[in-house]
Formats: structure tokens, C-alpha cells, sequence
């Protein structure tokens, strides 16, 4: 485990030997299922993640139940939500959920609190970590609250296509509605308008994109 371990931990080299054999000895390797809510917001407290291979989607969820996608995760990604009960300035009451089948190293919270305190590098891995996930918050609210949202359907489409490598999207309206915090009939009017001018097509289950570039000019548009 250590050599793999090793090229996942940006700071690792910066460590001295003792952190590091805590580091070894500490640190479990989980394989999750596709599904599996591994982060229930401010009472959950996981740990650092660091994700080997899979996918994994950060969410918010309001008290009606509606949920909107702050950001996700992929190979070599690192996950920090998962441990803000330890860290200050970072109370937010996200859930993690495991969108593939997904494998990921956990340092357990208390021990990312520790060495935070005595290893500089560390410490410093974890403002840049803070800064990252407080920038992608911005990005989100300011989608949300300036771009319309044909907009952001276009770009979560054309993001979706790149991350699955492929044009016929196996997701449903409800899942689409999820990642963006609004409802499904929502999803469901915009989807069927790109139908309209030719951009997709919609079946049971699927989304295709038939006009790539022209979802691409709506989407920086």
C-alpha cells in the first residue's frame, strides 16, 4: 500500500519518517459501492479521502429534500468535506455519495487533525484544499444566481458527455434535476425544448446529444 499510497498524498515527501509510518498504519483502503451515501453531513466525520479510482458527487440538501451538486470527484482527487468537523471555517453540511464503483484511501479525521497541527506542509495542504472547495461554493452560487438555466443544463450535458465518453447519456431527468437543485419537471420542459430545436433526443432512460457545438455556444454563451 505505501508506494500507492505515496502518489496520492500531494505533501507526502515533505513528511518526516514518523508521520509517515503513521500515515501507513492509520489509513484504511475501502472499496464502495455505487449508491453508498460515505458522508451524511455535519455529524458524519469520515476523514480526508483521497480517491484511487471511481467517482464521487459532493451535494447539498435543502430541508425539502431538493439537492444540488457543489462538485465531484475522480481518480486522484481529494476529498476534504469529509473531515470539516476538524478543521475551522469549514462547517458545511455537505453529503458525499459514491456515484461508480468506487476505491479511496481515508485518513481517519483525528489523525488529519493532528498532523495538521505539527507538519507545516500538511497544514498548508489543507488551506489550499479549503481555498479549492470554498472557490468551487462560489462557482456554484454564481451559476445559480446569474446564469439561466438553459445555460447551465447545456454545460451540465456537455460535462456529463466528457466525463462518460459518450453522446447518449444513461441518466434520468430526476438525476439531472439532483445535480442541479431544482425540480424534475423543470428538467423535463428545458430537456424537451433542446428536443425541439434538434440539439438531443429523448428516450426512456436517455439523454442523446445530436449538436455538441451547439450546446457547447449555449452553454459559454
Amino acid at each position: 500500500m505505501d508506494s500507492d499510497f505515496a502518489s496520492y498524498f500531494a505533501v507526502w515527501d515533505q513528511l518526516t519518517p514518523s508521520q509517515k509510518e503513521h500515515l501507513l498504519q492509520t489509513t484504511v483502503f475501502q472499496q464502495v459501492k455505487k449508491g453508498t451515501i460515505l458522508h451524511g453531513g455535519q455529524e458524519d466525520c469520515l476523514g480526508l479521502i483521497l480517491v484511487c479510482r471511481g467517482q464521487l458527487r459532493a451535494y447539498l440538501l435543502s430541508e425539502e429534500g431538493r439537492e444540488v451538486t457543489i462538485c465531484r470527484f475522480f481518480d486522484r482527487d481529494v476529498c476534504l468535506f469529509t473531515a470539516a468537523c476538524v478543521l475551522p471555517n469549514m462547517m458545511f453540511d455537505v453529503f458525499i455519495e459514491a456515484e461508480k464503483d468506487t476505491e479511496l484511501w481515508v485518513v481517519p479525521a483525528c489523525l488529519f487533525q493532528n498532523l495538521s497541527q505539527e507538519s507545516l506542509p500538511i497544514a498548508n495542504y489543507s488551506r489550499d484544499l479549503i481555498t479549492h472547495h470554498f472557490s468551487q461554493l462560489m462557482w456554484l452560487m454564481e451559476q445559480i444566481m446569474w446564469k439561466s438555466f438553459d445555460k447551465r443544463l447545456a454545460k451540465f450535458l456537455v460535462e456529463e458527455s466528457a466525463v462518460e465518453n459518450t453522446h447518449a447519456l444513461k441518466i434520468t431527468h430526476e438525476k439531472i434535476a439532483n445535480h442541479m437543485g431544482t425540480a424534475r419537471e423543470v428538467v423535463t420542459r428545458m430537456l424537451r425544448y433542446f428536443q425541439e430545436e434538434g440539439m438531443l433526443r429523448l428516450t426512456r432512460g436517455t439523454v442523446e446529444l445530436l449538436d455538441l457545438p451547439r450546446l457547447k455556444r449555449l452553454a459559454n454563451g
